[in-house]
């Protein structure tokens, strides 16, 4: 099988899950990154400066365009490193090494605005974009099943989950109301509370200075709504034993706030449709760094809309 035959069959959007123009344009904007990437690790394997020129000796197995379509591929499918290998006559070992190359590359991104301008990274910086622009907020977080760790292994038990009752890690979506990918991070452990979770980030004192800022949560953040009222919206309570005209009016209430708030629950699926977040196939450690590059790539089609 010919490399030119898989390239090909990569290129499709089947494989990697993006329009020709944005692959186009992340093909640009991580060449040169890469190539930087890549000096550098041969630097540190010889530990000295060249001796010949750029460009001299063996050129790398893998060229640039084929080791982005591999990681995208791996990123989107799942598909296993072995059967990539094959479909590029490789070896598993230097499909591993390009998808450890370029993975950072992409989580280094940062996550797309619809205005075009700096690229988001902190928590800080969504709630400072969200009261410039006016937006309001939703957030929610969301569990991905991991390996279990070993019987030995201390603190084994903080991964469990008590509401999926498996092994994962949590971490925290925030986007906007029109469904635009805007945050994911705050990488914890499936036993902590979402909303444990995001106090650990600082959200209580990035609410109090950033006082503008409104955000449509699930009853998981009645906490913060209590702490920041008007600020944080969760969906009101429903008592028992309401005369008729209030319950229903609280149920209108709740009806809306989850109008609200389903933009946030459309993204974490569009998020999970990329196979190594829906189950994550490799070690716990790369784990933050595959959410942070499949959040990027998620970001730049959600951008538009």
């Amino acid at each position: 099988m010919s490399s030119t035959w898989a390239r090909a069959a990569l290129t499709h959007c089947a494989f990697h899950g993006l329009p020709a123009t944005v692959l186009a344009d992340l093909t640009i904007e991580l060449a040169p990154n890469w190539e930087a990437a890549r000096e550098d690790q041969l630097l540190a394997k010889r530990g000295r400066a060249r001796h010949r020129a750029a460009g001299a000796g063996r050129p790398p197995t893998l060229v640039f365009t084929d080791a982005l379509l591999i990681t995208l591929a791996y990123l989107r499918t799942g598909i296993t490193q072995q059967l990539l290998g094959v479909l590029f006559s490789v070896d598993q070992s230097t499909v591993s090494r390009a998808i450890c190359l370029l993975r950072p590359l992409i989580a280094a991104r940062g996550l797309a605005t619809p205005t075009g301008g700096p690229r988001l990274h902190e928590l800080a910086d969504v709630l400072a974009y969200a009261q410039a622009t006016g937006f309001d907020l939703c957030i929610d977080a969301t569990d991905i099943t991991v390996r279990r760790p070993p019987a030995a292994k201390t603190g084994r038990r903080r991964f469990v989950s008590g509401a999926k009752r498996r092994n994962t890690i949590k971490t925290t979506v925030i986007s906007d109301q029109a469904g635009r990918l805007l945050y994911a991070g705050t990488f914890r452990p499936g036993r902590m509370h979402d909303q444990t979770a995001i106090k650990t980030e600082g959200i209580d004192d990035l609410l109090q200075h950033f006082t503008r800022v409104r955000i449509w949560a699930d009853e998981g953040y009645r906490g913060l709504s209590r702490d920041h009222p008007g600020q944080v919206i969760t969906k009101p309570p429903l008592p028992n034993d309401l005369p008729a005209d209030i319950e229903q009016a609280i149920i209108d209430a709740r009806k809306v706030h989850c109008q609200q708030r389903i933009p946030i629950e459309q993204v974490i699926g569009r998020m999970k449709n990329w196979r190594t977040l829906a189950h994550h196939p490799g070690r716990r450690e790369t784990l933050p760094e595959t959410i942070l590059a499949v959040a990027s790539l998620v970001s730049d089609l959600t951008a538009t809309r």
